[in-house]
This record gives C-alpha cells, structure tokens and sequence, in this order.
C-alpha cells in the first residue's frame, strides 16, 4: 500500500491493558504473531517468553529457569568468558521479531547471539559470537527484518549496525562511534520500514537516525532533554505504514510519535486501566493485599496508569501500538484512527502576504 500524500490523525485512544506480574515480569519488547498470538519477552520471575492475547488469557510460556537460564548474576560479565549458557537458554534478553513462518528470534546481550525458536517453545538454534570483526556482535540489541527477512542487528557495544541472513551469514555493516550524521554511540532500537529504509535509536546521542537500505544517513530527530521531542535515553522504536514513527522515550517515561518527514506529533504517557489477568488475581487475593490496594487508593491512583520506563514500542498491521510498560509488569495498547488524503483534499500552503502598495 503507498503511502498517504497527507494524512488526517483523528485520534488514538488506549484501548486495553495486557499482561501482569504474574506472566509478564518486566517485560522488554512484544512480537506479534498469527491468530492474535502475542510474544512477550520479559526479564522478571516469569520466564522469557510468555504468550497471551488481546483478551489477556495466559496462552503459556516457555525459556523458564528450569531451560538451563543462567547462573548467578556475579558472574555475568564479559571478562568472565567460562560460564555456560545452555543451548536454548537465554542470559540478557532484549528484543524479539517473527518471521512470516512464525519463527521466533531473540537478540542476547549477555551470550552474543541471536537464539531462534518456533511458535511452541521449541529451540531451533542459535548465531553469533562475541568481537568486533564483521560478524561478530558486542552486546547485540535491536533487530529486525527487511521485506527479504534479512535482519539487522543493533551491534550496541561496537556502535554500528550489521545485516544477516535470518541464518547468520554476514551480509553488509554501517555506522562508527561518534555524534556527526551518521555516526552511533550506543545505539539500541530498530526499524526498517516498507520501503527498505531503517531507522536507529542512537541511545547515547538521544536521537533517531534515518539510513537508506545501503546505510547511507538520510536524516536524524531529537535531542536531548524533557521537551517535546527531545529525548532521555530513548530505546525501541516502530514506524507504521503511514509513514509515522513512534519512539519509546524511556527515561522521559513515555512514547513520542513523530511524521514521515521528522517533525513532532504527539506523546503518550499511559492510560492504562487494570488488566484482566491482574483483576483476577486480586479478586482471589488475600485480605492483606485487599488492605494494600485500599492504602493506595487513599492517595490517589492516577500515577498507576502512566508508564514507568516503556522500553520498546511495536505496530501491527491494524495500527495498534503496544508499548512495554517495563516497570509496571504489562502491556498498554492504544489504537490509531486516522484517514489518508490526497494531494487534492489538502489546501495548498498559504502565500505570504504582499506588503507593497496598489
């Protein structure tokens, strides 16, 4: 589908609340799949992976501790090389994507490597390994897929960006340490659009840079700070297919949504309302947590819907966004309504008055 001349945003509501702490523990990013399946990857006591839907029913989960996980977390450093992480395991998980069989790919900070599963939990295999030759990942981040499912990968450590086949062969890199046009410090989001061009959180820069699909800079937003569209530390990043680019801006706990062109829209701060899976657990809790909840009450539970440090943001094909409300153990989703236009439903720019004399 082309992209609009123009486009008439009328709203875009929050719409539901998924997940809790229960089978979504610090969750970190959201892969969608068929048939309303919906993959969490979460960091907290839950596991890795947990499934659900729009309807917040607990679907399963998979990549628990009882996988092989990880050892204690003193001995979770780079210089330490010896501990073993299982095949299958994961150490320090940060995104997660869908190919269109529904393969499941996990970029691991902790291990260097992508991990793949299919839809049932099962481990397919794992790429990558620890450096800084091509091919090799320093703290992997980002990923994601162009239209020929080749992926990018957010090489965080090593301040750049390299393109695989989904199976591991290097293919092509773009981006160097520095803060000039095109140049990365830390980055840690991705996108690549419809159109091949992909768009990168520069973590450290507090910005977003546009490349074309050969690396190449085509543009950059933001800047540091709490205005509107300035960033702190902004982390995942989605672009729809009206062109429109949302940015999770995790340090100013919110979502920012920005035009094709760059220039800033609107920001979102969470709206969320109690999930079902959450209702249900307090509807059998005991009467301590009943007294708990009345206590907060007694203060107001405003603050209880705004977003703690939402580190990745997703789109689907419906322009649902899903935000991973990371500190608040769930999932806000908020549905877009807006309405293409033409070139001849759109008023021409107005012209400057004249300041001469009849």
């Amino acid at each position: 589908m082309p992209r609009p001349y123009a486009l008439l945003r009328a709203s875009f509501p929050h719409v539901t609340s998924v997940g809790g702490f229960v089978n979504t523990s610090m969750p970190r990013d959201i892969a969608i799949g068929k048939e309303g399946r919906l993959y969490a990857l979460c960091t907290g006591n839950a596991g890795p992976i947990a499934i659900l839907n729009l309807e917040d029913e607990d679907l399963g989960s998979f990549g628990a501790p009882g996988f092989g996980f990880r050892l204690p977390s003193y001995k979770c450093n780079q210089r330490n090389r010896d501990w073993p992480v299982q095949d299958g395991a994961l150490l320090w998980h940060v995104q997660i994507i869908v190919d269109r069989d529904e393969i499941l790919y996990i970029s691991d900070q902790g291990t260097d490597r992508i991990t793949i599963y299919d839809r049932f939990g099962e481990y397919l295999g794992k790429w990558g390994e620890h450096g800084s030759s091509d091919g090799q990942l320093d703290r992997p981040s980002g990923i994601a897929f162009d239209y020929d499912e080749n992926m990018y990968v957010v090489d965080t450590m090593n301040h750049r960006v390299q393109q695989f086949t989904k199976n591991g062969v290097f293919l092509n890199k773009f981006g160097s340490y520095g803060t000039g046009d095109g140049e990365l410090d830390m980055p840690w989001g991705i996108h690549v659009d419809e159109l091949g061009d992909i768009y990168v959180v520069d973590w450290r820069n507090d910005r977003v840079q546009k490349f074309d699909s050969d690396g190449n800079f085509i543009f950059k937003l933001g800047s540091s700070g709490t205005g509107d569209g300035q960033f702190n530390r902004p982390s995942g990043i989605a672009v729809d297919r009206h062109g429109d680019i949302y940015v999770a801006d995790c340090g100013n706990d919110r979502v920012q949504l920005f035009s094709q062109e760059g220039r800033y829209v609107q920001k979102f701060v969470g709206d969320a309302t109690m999930t079902r899976s959450t209702l249900k657990r307090t509807l059998t809790a005991n009467k301590k947590y009943f007294r708990v909840r009345e206590s907060a009450e007694a203060v107001g539970l405003d603050a209880a819907k705004f977003f703690s440090r939402p580190v990745s943001v997703r789109v689907d094909d419906e322009f649902r966004m899903y935000v991973a409300d990371h500190w608040n153990f769930r999932f806000q989703v908020y549905q877009k309504e807006a309405y293409p236009l033409s070139e001849d439903e759109v008023a021409p720019p107005l012209r400057a008055a004249s300041t001469g004399s009849a």
